[in-house]
This record gives C-alpha cells, sequence and structure tokens, in this order.
C-alpha cells in the first residue's frame, strides 16, 4: 500500500444516520487503497451504520463522503447498482441462496451485475472458489457446507467483481474461534493481494491476532487507536 495514494473512502465532517437519527457525529476518516481497517465499538454505536452509507442505503445527514469515484454525499439512485457492483460485501450470516449450489450461487450475482457470456462466467467463478480453497465444493448446496466453508463461499461472491474494497460486517460472527482464525487469514491473504478491506468486529481477540489499523466508534464518535502491529 503507498501512503502517497488517494483515498479510496473518505468521510469529511460528515454526520451518520441509521436511516433515522444521527448515530455517528462528524465523522472524519480516510482509508487508501490497500489498507486494512477494523472498525469496532459496542452494539448500536453506528459501526454498521457506516457500511451502509458506503453501500448506499443509508443518506449523509451533514458533510461529504464519496468511494472511489462515487460522490456519497449526492449518491443518485441511478448510481447505487454500479456502486454496489464496484464494492464486495460479506455478511455475518452468509446470505447463501439455500436452494442453488454455490457455484449457483455466484453465477447468480455475476448475472445479477451485468454477466452474460457463460463461458466468462465459469472461468471467473472457478478462479475466485480456487483462491477461497472452494474449488471442490462448487455442486454443494450451503447446507452441505461448515460454516466456515459458507462464509469462504461468501468471500468468494465478494470477489467476483474484481473489487477494490470488500466491506466485512462481522465476518467471523457466527464461527467458532479456530473458524474464525482460518477466515481472518483469507480475508489477510486477500488484503495481501491490493484488496481493502473494512471489517466490522467486537472481536478484540482477533484483532489482537491480526492487527491492523482500528478504528474505534463510541458515544457518536469516531477515534483511531494505535494499531499493535
Amino acid at each position: 500500500m503507498s501512503t502517497d495514494a488517494s483515498p479510496l473512502v473518505e468521510f469529511v465532517s460528515a454526520d451518520i444516520t441509521n436511516g433515522e437519527v444521527t448515530v455517528v457525529d462528524n465523522l472524519n476518516l480516510a482509508i487508501r487503497p490497500g489498507e486494512f481497517v477494523y472498525l469496532t465499538g459496542k452494539v448500536g454505536s453506528g459501526k454498521t451504520s457506516i457500511i451502509r452509507t458506503l453501500t448506499g442505503e443509508n443518506p449523509l445527514a451533514a458533510g461529504t463522503a464519496r468511494f472511489g469515484e462515487f460522490d456519497l454525499t449526492n449518491l443518485k439512485r441511478k448510481q447505487i447498482p454500479y456502486l454496489r457492483r464496484s464494492l464486495g460485501i460479506v455478511f455475518q450470516d452468509f446470505q447463501l441462496l439455500m436452494d442453488r449450489s454455490i457455484e449457483e450461487n455466484l453465477r447468480f450475482a455475476l448475472q445479477a451485475t451485468g454477466w452474460k457470456d457463460k463461458g466468462e462466467m465459469a472461468e471467473r467463478i472457478d478462479l475466485v472458489m480456487r483462491a477461497v480453497g472452494l474449488s471442490n465444493k462448487a455442486y454443494k448446496l450451503p447446507h452441505q457446507l461448515s460454516g466456515g466453508e459458507q462464509q469462504r463461499a461468501a468471500i468468494a461472491r465478494a470477489l467476483l467483481n474484481l473489487p477494490a474494497l470488500i466491506l466485512a460486517d462481522e465476518p467471523t460472527g457466527n464461527l467458532d474461534e479456530e473458524t474464525a482464525r482460518e477466515i481472518m487469514g483469507l480475508l489477510f491473504e486477500i488484503n495481501r493481494r491490493g484488496t481493502a478491506i473494512i471489517m466490522v468486529t467486537h472481536n478484540q481477540a482477533l484483532i489482537r491476532m491480526f492487527p491492523a489499523r482500528v478504528i474505534v466508534i463510541e458515544n457518536g464518535t469516531c477515534r483511531e487507536i494505535a494499531s499493535q502491529a
């Protein structure tokens, strides 16, 4: 990661809402390409609201924000699908379609973001499945996989469109300790290849084990604490 690079994500004097009321005041935060950043804080502190602002779900109450070429301050409805195609999103509960194989889940995601060529889709699916260590599980239904494997499939889905940024909202929250470490190792490997990651978590043990930049959200404010790297 180059410290000279322009910010990939930037909030300036931004008031973050949960869709109704302001939960974070005067957020000033810049994240550069290739950074790994934790957002941590108590439940309800506004961590997920920041993520939802980045995906265009929550409008800003004040200030400015942008992600890449997208001005989140004046985001138009027709821009939101393009914004979301530029992001990879990983959820705590995986959000896989349970009646379709993993391969079919990934093909559905590609089709939903405008891919049409069957050969190109098959090639891309194979590539991301190998990247997350699931190349022999493409035909499985989600319920036939362990929780860790389902999260790997969700990470594969997040990688499909070569995003510059992955938003991971409590991605280890439903996993046991050993599996959580494996998923963190995978996320850090993806990050080392150049993809920026913003991860929401309250798991301090994982933060100590996988040190990176840490942003704490508390009492409606944001502060950065010293990296343990």
